[in-house]
């Protein structure tokens, strides 16, 4: 008797847990908003610039576009990283955040040679003090001109 009392007990704690978890999630999706801004260039599909929940903002990824022309900039890997990097800050600053409230990026390079030129225009932005986490990764489909793309996550204001 006891042990079955024991495992309904167990059951309903656990029910009851379940469905606290599944009305925080319920509460969370309602709460995502999407983040726009002119001062980037526009999503060019189905998807959002960045999005806020849960106490981050989640930014798509940016390309090295100006976003008043429309066109890739020119300079090499360091001017793109440096444009690609404006994108993302603006994007949070239209979120109501920042480049140093960043937590995570992810960088793609169309070329791993071009790494350590990145790597120096991406340190104007982050510095070495406290940069944020980061993965690189290196891809071969790249509309013609890319050199280099980021996302980023960051901790919403």
């Amino acid at each position: 008797m006891r042990v079955v009392l024991l495992a309904t007990i167990v059951l309903l704690s656990s029910a009851a847990a379940i469905t606290a978890a599944e009305e925080r999630a319920g509460q969370v999706a309602a709460k995502v908003e999407v983040i726009s801004t002119s001062k980037a260039p526009k999503a060019v599909g189905p998807y959002s610039q960045a999005t806020r929940a849960a106490g981050f903002i989640f930014c798509a990824g940016q390309g090295a576009f100006d976003p008043v022309t429309g066109q890739l900039v020119g300079g090499g890997i360091k001017e793109q990283t440096r444009q690609v990097l404006r994108n993302l800050q603006s994007v949070l600053e239209a979120g109501g955040s920042g480049l140093d409230r960043v937590v995570k990026v992810t960088v793609f390079l169309s070329d791993w040679k071009y790494f350590g030129e990145m790597n120096e225009a991406y340190a104007e932005f982050f510095g070495t003090d406290h940069p944020p986490a980061r993965s690189t990764v290196q891809g071969d489909r790249w509309p013609e001109g890319h050199l280099v793309a980021m996302e980023a996550i960051a901790l919403a204001k």
